[in-house]
C-alpha cells in the first residue's frame, strides 16, 4: 500500500502508523511541502521510521499539477509540448531530465507522470491540458520521451491512467466515468501511448477508476482482471509495478470502499494500492487485505507476486544517491521551461 499523510512533520504518530501498519510507500501533495530542505529532512524521517524500504512518490507534472512549489521549476501545460511540432520530442525528453534531478534531491523515487492519456475530450475537467496531445500517436511520442528522460537520470516514470481517461466527461474524483468505446478504437487510439511507454520501458503504470464494458462489463479498470492481468499485463506484456489511483476517489468507493477496492485490485494484478485521505481509511484498507487472503478471497500467489515486484522496483530505485539540492531551479532548467513558453 501507498498511502498520503498530514502535515510537514514526521510525528510520534506517523511513527507508530509506518511500523504497525509496514505500508510500502509515501504519496506526498502540497500540504507536505514547504521547502526543498523540508521535504528531503521529511522524506528522509520517513524512512527511517519506516520497517521496510519505502518507495516515495509524488504527482509532479508540470502545469496545475505540481505538488512541489518554487524554488522547483515552474515547467507549464504538458499540453504546450504538443504544439512544439518537430521539437517536442527533445524539449520532453529534457523536461523528463528536469523533473528527475530535481526530484530525486530531495529523496523522490517515482514521479507519476507522464499521463498518457489522449485529449480526444475538449470537455474533459479532469485531464484537460494535462494531456500532452489530442493524436493518440503524438502524445505516444512525447510520452516515451519524457520516460526516457525520467528514468535516464535514476528517477522512476509511471504512465496514467491506463486505459485511457482522456475522452471521459466524468471526473473520477467525484464520479464513476464511463467509456463505452470498442475494443478496436481502444487498440487504435488510448492504447497507442502506453504501448509505446511499455517499448521504452517504463517502470510503474497506474490504473484509473473508470468503467470500459467492452472491456469489462462490470468492473471498474482498478479493480478488473480482464483490464489489469488480462489487457496490460497480458497482451501489452507491461512487467513493471501497477499503482492504482487513490481508492478514496469517489469513482471507485462508490463502487467499492476502501476496504474491499483494496484486495480486489491486487487479485486483479496491481502491486500498490493507494490510499490518500484518512489514516482510518489506510487501517480498514489493509485489514480488508488480510482477511481477504484469511477468507481465500485473495490468493497467496497474487500477493507474492506484488511483493515481488515491488522488491524489484526497490532495488533499481529506492535508496541510490542523490543529485546536490542545487539544481532545483537551477538556470539551466528555468531555460528549458522558458523554450516550451515561448518556442
Amino acid at each position: 500500500m501507498m498511502v498520503g499523510i498530514e502535515g510537514t512533520r514526521v510525528t510520534s504518530e506517523h511513527r507508530l502508523f509506518l511500523k504497525e501498519t509496514g505500508v510500502g510507500g509515501v504519496i506526498l501533495f502540497e500540504r507536505n511541502y514547504e521547502s526543498p530542505k523540508q521535504i528531503a529532512e521529511f522524506i528522509a524521517e520517513l524512512r527511517e521510521a519506516a520497517e521496510a524500504p519505502l518507495v516515495v512518490g509524488v504527482d509532479q507534472e508540470g502545469g496545475k499539477v505540481a505538488r512541489f512549489g518554487s524554488p522547483f521549476t515552474e515547467l507549464p501545460a504538458m499540453a504546450e509540448l504538443g504544439g512544439l511540432g518537430e521539437r517536442g520530442p527533445q524539449l520532453a525528453c529534457e523536461v523528463g531530465g528536469v523533473l528527475a534531478s530535481e526530484l530525486r534531491a530531495v529523496g523522490v523515487d517515482i514521479d507519476f507522470a507522464p499521463v498518457l492519456d489522449v485529449a480526444t475530450n475538449p470537455q474533459s475537467r479532469v485531464i484537460g491540458d494535462r494531456a500532452l496531445a489530442a493524436s493518440a500517436e503524438a502524445v505516444a511520442g512525447l510520452g516515451r520521451a519524457i520516460v526516457r528522460g525520467l528514468q535516464g537520470e535514476g528517477l522512476a516514470a509511471c504512465g496514467k491512467h491506463f486505459p485511457g481517461h482522456g475522452d471521459t466527461d466524468v471526473d473520477s474524483h467525484l464520479g464513476l466515468p464511463v467509456l463505452p468505446h470498442t475494443r478496436a478504437r481502444f487498440d487504435a487510439c488510448e492504447f497507442v501511448p502506453f504501448r509505446a511507454a511499455i517499448e521504452e520501458g517504463v517502470a510503474a503504470m497506474m490504473i484509473a477508476h473508470i468503467l470500459a464494458p467492452n472491456l469489462d462489463r462490470t468492473e471498474p479498470a482498478s479493480v478488473s482482471g480482464n483490464v489489469v492481468r488480462g489487457i496490460l499485463r497480458g497482451e501489452l506484456g507491461f512487467s513493471g509495478l501497477v499503482f492504482t489511483d487513490d481508492l478514496t476517489m469517489k469513482g471507485i468507493a462508490d463502487v467499492y470502499p476502501p476496504y474491499d477496492a483494496a484486495w480486489r485490485a491486487i487479485a486483479a494484478g496491481a502491486d500498490m494500492v493507494m490510499v490518500c485521505r484518512r489514516p482510518d481509511e489506510q487501517r480498514a484498507a489493509l485489514e480488508g487485505i488480510r482477511r481477504a487472503v484469511g477468507e481465500g478471497w485473495l490468493g497467496m500467489h497474487a500477493v507474492t507476486a506484488a511483493m515481488e515486484r515491488l522488491e524489484g522496483f526497490r532495488r533499481r530505485y529506492v535508496g541510490k544517491e542523490r543529485p546536490p539540492m542545487k539544481v532545483i531551479g537551477s538556470r539551466a532548467h528555468r531555460k528549458i521551461a522558458k523554450q516550451i513558453r515561448n518556442p
